[in-house]
């Protein structure tokens, strides 16, 4: 049976400590909280808020004096793009729902037209097409 000594515990979570202010974790969500900490570093989390609260200090002196964790810094750059792309398609969008407008206008127009046509009150450059032509002339 292994046993575990303070150094071994003291070790794993200064190796935690590393990892996750790197944005490397290997064992936890990632974020820079000492329940996040404990996981990393697999220890009970009681064990940095009573017996080494000493690493608890250390690492939330670490974490204020650190900058951005590239892993947020990747996220935050991720939510960006998405956020360009969404504008991108918005206006996509916008545009296209115009062009559907104005084709909605244009089957309007050609409806009345051929309306009138088949009533006969053409203007004479207009040749209607009747239904037994088949479109030729």
């Amino acid at each position: 049976m292994t046993t575990t000594t303070d150094d071994d515990v003291r070790r794993a979570i200064r190796d935690a400590m590393d990892r996750l202010i790197a944005g490397d974790p290997l064992y936890s969500d990632g974020k820079l909280t000492i329940k996040a900490l404990a996981e990393e570093a697999r220890v009970k989390r009681w064990l940095l808020t009573h017996r080494h609260t000493d690493l608890q200090a250390e690492f939330r002196a670490r974490v204020a004096n650190t900058d951005t964790p590239p892993a947020l810094v990747a996220l935050r750059d991720e939510r960006d793009d998405a956020q360009r792309r969404i504008e991108e398609l918005t206006a996509d969008v916008t545009a296209l729902q115009e062009t559907i407008h104005q084709l909605e206008r244009i089957i309007q127009m050609l409806a009345l037209e051929n309306d009138q046509l088949r009533e006969g009150q053409h203007s004479g450059r207009v040749i209607p097409i009747g239904p037994g032509r088949g479109g030729q002339r």
